[in-house]
Protein backbone atom coordinates (compact mmCIF):
# COMPACT_ATOMS: atom_id res chain seq x y z
CA UNK A 1 0.00 0.00 0.00
CA UNK A 2 1.64 3.17 -1.11
CA UNK A 3 1.91 6.18 1.26
CA UNK A 4 -0.92 8.75 0.50
CA UNK A 5 1.82 11.68 0.05
CA UNK A 6 3.82 9.39 -2.03
CA UNK A 7 -0.23 9.54 -4.39
CA UNK A 8 -0.26 12.92 -3.72
CA UNK A 9 2.83 14.01 -5.43
CA UNK A 10 2.00 11.55 -8.50
CA UNK A 11 -1.48 13.51 -9.01
CA UNK A 12 -0.31 16.86 -7.98
CA UNK A 13 2.34 16.37 -10.63
CA UNK A 14 -0.31 16.08 -13.37
CA UNK A 15 -2.66 18.36 -12.03
CA UNK A 16 0.28 21.39 -11.88
CA UNK A 17 0.00 21.46 -15.74
CA UNK A 18 -4.03 21.33 -15.52
CA UNK A 19 -3.82 24.76 -13.85
CA UNK A 20 -0.78 26.46 -15.22
CA UNK A 21 -3.19 25.84 -18.64
CA UNK A 22 -5.74 27.69 -17.59
CA UNK A 23 -6.35 30.65 -19.61
CA UNK A 24 -7.59 34.00 -17.87
CA UNK A 25 -10.48 34.08 -20.27
CA UNK A 26 -12.00 30.86 -19.17
CA UNK A 27 -12.47 31.79 -15.63
CA UNK A 28 -16.18 32.04 -15.98
CA UNK A 29 -16.65 28.55 -18.05
CA UNK A 30 -19.19 26.37 -16.79
CA UNK A 31 -17.48 23.00 -15.43
CA UNK A 32 -18.19 19.61 -15.15
CA UNK A 33 -19.11 20.25 -11.38
CA UNK A 34 -22.34 21.99 -11.78
CA UNK A 35 -22.16 24.35 -8.83
CA UNK A 36 -18.86 25.72 -9.87
CA UNK A 37 -16.86 27.81 -12.57
CA UNK A 38 -13.41 27.60 -13.43
CA UNK A 39 -12.60 30.31 -11.05
CA UNK A 40 -14.83 29.11 -8.21
CA UNK A 41 -13.75 25.33 -9.05
CA UNK A 42 -9.85 26.91 -8.82
CA UNK A 43 -10.64 28.84 -5.80
CA UNK A 44 -12.22 25.75 -3.96
CA UNK A 45 -9.23 23.58 -4.97
CA UNK A 46 -6.65 25.99 -3.22
CA UNK A 47 -8.82 26.02 -0.38
CA UNK A 48 -9.03 22.13 0.06
CA UNK A 49 -5.12 21.80 -0.51
CA UNK A 50 -4.43 24.61 2.20
CA UNK A 51 -6.92 23.10 4.49
CA UNK A 52 -6.04 19.41 3.95
CA UNK A 53 -2.80 20.20 5.29
CA UNK A 54 -3.81 21.64 8.55
CA UNK A 55 -5.37 18.11 8.83
CA UNK A 56 -2.62 15.84 8.07
CA UNK A 57 -1.35 17.67 10.95
CA UNK A 58 -4.46 16.87 13.16
CA UNK A 59 -5.00 20.97 13.47
CA UNK A 60 -8.00 22.61 12.86
CA UNK A 61 -9.27 23.30 9.50
CA UNK A 62 -11.61 25.94 8.20
CA UNK A 63 -13.62 25.18 5.17
CA UNK A 64 -16.29 27.80 6.24
CA UNK A 65 -15.20 30.14 3.61
CA UNK A 66 -13.37 30.28 0.13
CA UNK A 67 -11.04 33.25 -0.89
CA UNK A 68 -10.93 34.39 -4.24
CA UNK A 69 -6.79 33.71 -4.96
CA UNK A 70 -7.40 33.90 -8.54
CA UNK A 71 -7.33 37.73 -8.10
CA UNK A 72 -4.40 40.43 -7.67
CA UNK A 73 -2.25 37.28 -7.29
CA UNK A 74 0.01 34.54 -9.36
CA UNK A 75 -2.51 31.72 -8.50
CA UNK A 76 -0.76 29.34 -10.65
CA UNK A 77 1.91 29.64 -8.77
CA UNK A 78 0.48 29.33 -5.71
CA UNK A 79 -1.10 25.98 -6.77
CA UNK A 80 2.11 24.97 -7.18
CA UNK A 81 3.43 26.11 -3.96
CA UNK A 82 0.37 24.48 -1.72
CA UNK A 83 0.65 21.27 -3.63
CA UNK A 84 4.29 20.81 -2.40
CA UNK A 85 3.22 21.91 0.86
CA UNK A 86 0.12 19.24 0.68
CA UNK A 87 2.41 16.39 -0.58
CA UNK A 88 4.98 17.22 2.52
CA UNK A 89 2.01 17.58 5.46
CA UNK A 90 0.60 13.99 3.89
CA UNK A 91 4.69 12.65 4.24
CA UNK A 92 4.63 13.91 7.84
CA UNK A 93 5.58 10.97 11.05
CA UNK A 94 2.20 10.19 12.13
CA UNK A 95 0.12 12.27 8.87
CA UNK A 96 -1.78 8.52 8.34
CA UNK A 97 -2.74 7.49 12.26
CA UNK A 98 -5.29 7.96 14.07
CA UNK A 99 -8.21 10.19 13.84
CA UNK A 100 -8.33 13.73 11.68
CA UNK A 101 -11.03 16.26 11.16
CA UNK A 102 -14.13 17.53 13.03
CA UNK A 103 -15.93 14.11 12.32
CA UNK A 104 -12.80 11.98 13.64
CA UNK A 105 -12.28 10.21 10.53
CA UNK A 106 -9.38 7.83 9.63
CA UNK A 107 -6.52 9.63 9.23
CA UNK A 108 -6.21 7.90 5.91
CA UNK A 109 -9.74 8.44 4.86
CA UNK A 110 -9.24 12.12 5.30
CA UNK A 111 -6.05 11.37 3.20
CA UNK A 112 -8.31 9.57 0.28
CA UNK A 113 -11.02 12.83 0.16
CA UNK A 114 -7.87 15.29 -0.90
CA UNK A 115 -6.53 12.75 -3.54
CA UNK A 116 -9.90 12.47 -5.01
CA UNK A 117 -10.24 16.17 -4.97
CA UNK A 118 -7.37 16.70 -6.57
CA UNK A 119 -7.10 14.15 -8.79
CA UNK A 120 -10.96 14.64 -10.13
CA UNK A 121 -11.33 18.57 -10.12
CA UNK A 122 -8.11 18.54 -12.22
CA UNK A 123 -10.17 16.26 -14.42
CA UNK A 124 -12.45 19.22 -14.08
CA UNK A 125 -10.13 22.18 -15.25
CA UNK A 126 -9.01 20.09 -17.73
CA UNK A 127 -12.48 19.26 -19.66
CA UNK A 128 -13.66 22.80 -18.85
CA UNK A 129 -10.30 24.56 -20.44
CA UNK A 130 -10.20 22.06 -23.30
CA UNK A 131 -6.92 20.69 -21.68
CA UNK A 132 -6.35 16.76 -21.77
CA UNK A 133 -5.76 15.02 -18.40
CA UNK A 134 -5.00 11.06 -17.30
CA UNK A 135 -5.17 10.33 -13.93
CA UNK A 136 -2.55 8.39 -12.03
CA UNK A 137 -3.79 4.55 -12.30
CA UNK A 138 -2.40 3.62 -9.29
CA UNK A 139 -4.52 6.58 -7.63
CA UNK A 140 -7.49 5.21 -9.68
CA UNK A 141 -6.94 1.42 -8.11
CA UNK A 142 -6.62 3.02 -4.72
CA UNK A 143 -9.72 5.52 -4.57
CA UNK A 144 -11.59 3.35 -6.47
CA UNK A 145 -12.83 1.23 -3.20
CA UNK A 146 -12.37 4.15 -1.29
CA UNK A 147 -14.84 6.20 -3.29
CA UNK A 148 -17.19 3.27 -3.00
CA UNK A 149 -17.40 2.94 0.76
CA UNK A 150 -17.36 6.89 0.97
CA UNK A 151 -20.21 7.88 -1.63
CA UNK A 152 -23.16 7.38 0.58
CA UNK A 153 -22.14 10.09 3.30
CA UNK A 154 -21.01 11.86 0.34
CA UNK A 155 -24.08 11.92 -1.51
CA UNK A 156 -25.80 12.98 2.03
CA UNK A 157 -23.89 15.84 2.65
CA UNK A 158 -24.04 17.04 -1.07
CA UNK A 159 -20.45 16.27 -2.30
CA UNK A 160 -21.26 13.90 -4.23
CA UNK A 161 -24.07 13.91 -7.00
CA UNK A 162 -26.53 10.88 -7.66
CA UNK A 163 -24.22 7.94 -9.67
CA UNK A 164 -24.59 8.58 -13.33
CA UNK A 165 -24.22 5.53 -15.73
CA UNK A 166 -20.49 5.09 -16.91
CA UNK A 167 -20.60 3.73 -21.13
CA UNK A 168 -20.26 0.02 -21.03
CA UNK A 169 -16.92 0.41 -22.18
CA UNK A 170 -15.86 3.41 -19.61
CA UNK A 171 -12.42 3.27 -18.11
CA UNK A 172 -11.22 2.91 -14.31
CA UNK A 173 -11.80 6.01 -13.96
CA UNK A 174 -14.47 7.01 -15.72
CA UNK A 175 -16.44 5.13 -13.78
CA UNK A 176 -14.89 6.29 -10.73
CA UNK A 177 -16.32 10.31 -12.12
CA UNK A 178 -19.54 8.12 -12.61
CA UNK A 179 -19.46 7.05 -9.23
CA UNK A 180 -18.77 11.16 -7.52
CA UNK A 181 -21.63 12.17 -10.13
CA UNK A 182 -20.11 13.30 -12.88
CA UNK A 183 -20.92 12.50 -16.61
CA UNK A 184 -17.25 11.03 -17.70
CA UNK A 185 -17.98 12.26 -21.12
CA UNK A 186 -18.68 15.59 -20.18
CA UNK A 187 -17.37 18.70 -22.37
CA UNK A 188 -18.57 22.23 -22.74
CA UNK A 189 -21.21 23.68 -24.81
Amino acid sequence: MKAISELLEATTARAIPVVRGVPEERLDAPTPCADYDVRALLNHLLSVIVNFQALAAKEDADFTTTPDRTTGSDWRAAFEDESARLVKAWAGPGAEEGTTGAMGLPARTVGHMVLLDTTVHAWDLARATGQEYEAVPEVVAELGPAVEAMAPMARQYGVFGEPVSAPEDASEFERLLATTGRDPRWSPR
